[in-house]
């Protein structure tokens, strides 16, 4: 199962994320953020405060908002495919 094992704030709503399987690449979450939800994280600040929860395997905020795993991967993956 694909697992997020760390993750750094890059900047704006940038995180660079390493995997379970020592893949690792940045994501840019800007377009990324809508619905109830991921609301309070458009504050720059508030975003930069999430963490790496070994119990969903993802990144998580305060009020709970987490990404899956398998959507951080397919955006990095994405990404390099296009380099």
């Amino acid at each position: 199962m694909l697992e997020v094992v760390e993750a750094k704030y890059l900047g704006d709503y940038k995180i660079r994320i390493t995997f379970n399987n020592n893949e690792s690449g940045e994501v840019d979450l800007k377009n990324d953020l809508w619905g109830t939800v991921f609301e309070p994280l458009k504050n720059k600040k508030y975003f930069s405060e999430f963490k790496v929860s070994k119990t969903l395997g993802t990144i998580v905020w305060k009020n709970d908002a987490d990404l899956a795993p398998e959507f951080l991967y397919e955006k990095i993956s994405n990404k390099n495919s296009l380099v």
